[in-house]
């Protein structure tokens, strides 16, 4: 019998989903190897039986916890797909702002009929067993994850900085081209492709173990940004994260 897994979805763009249907032929060897039982975006069948589950997305309303925590308790293994359900990403921006005025902004005379909670990562929900960081996810990451796992192995999941394969990439530092970056800090696995065509790194994996912070927030100001552009520059995905929130 083939292993079982759902991916699942909750507040984000879904070009995580995306990225995981843009795989095609790779798509296919996968469903040779596991039994997708729960994908809203690709299929209308459902099952609750699953051993894996995929979540994207950012945890945005009270009523998404219950939902999250009943996924978690069927599935075995929970992964964490892509920024906003690994580290919050882009909609932790909303938190830095009243949420009331947040939500008549998106929602207008709509906005009584939405609610709304500060955005948090899967893992401030439920215990959370891996990650695949990205904004979108890195297609490869995601196969060598999926691949890990259906071993029982665990994923090897990049733990050093973008900088290591921006080197590796043999590209010319940002810094050096007068822009600025915040690679130094960041978690590789991206292949540094923003770098590698010609722009800077936004941060969108995170931050690595034990970043320092502090000295790089200096190296930006000693570049000229000042303290809100910096702030900036780490909010930008990492809003929800300790040390940056």
């Amino acid at each position: 019998m083939k292993p079982k897994i759902g991916i699942f979805d909750f507040s984000g763009c879904e070009g995580c989903q995306l990225t995981v249907l843009s795989l095609e032929d790779e798509l296919l060897d996968l469903l040779g190897a596991v039994e997708i039982v729960n994908f809203r975006e690709a299929m209308t069948e459902r099952s609750d039986d699953y051993a894996i589950a995929f979540v994207e997305g950012t945890i945005t309303r009270e009523g998404e916890v219950e939902r999250l925590k009943g996924i978690r308790e069927r599935a075995k293994i929970l992964v964490a797909l892509g920024s906003c359900a690994a580290i919050g990403g882009i909609n932790c921006l909303k938190n830095f702002h009243n949420l009331e005025e947040v939500r008549h902004i998106v929602y207008g005379d709509k906005a009584d009929y939405f609610e709304t909670f500060a955005a948090r990562p899967l893992k401030a929900v439920v215990p959370v067993d891996y990650a695949i960081y990205g904004c979108p996810i890195p297609k490869q990451e995601f196969l060598e994850v999926a691949k890990a796992l259906l071993l029982a192995k665990k994923p090897n999941i990049p733990n050093y900085a973008v900088c290591v394969e921006c080197k590796l990439a043999e590209n010319i530092c940002v810094f050096d081209k007068g822009m600025t970056c915040l690679g130094p800090v960041t978690r590789a696995g991206c292949r540094a492709i923003c770098p590698t065509y010609g722009n800077k790194c936004e941060g969108c994996r995170g931050l690595v173990d034990q970043p320092n912070i502090n000295s790089h927030k200096e190296v930006l100001r000693e570049r000229g940004l000042t303290v809100e552009e910096v702030l900036a520059q780490f909010r930008m995905f990492g809003g929800c994260l300790e040390g940056i929130k």
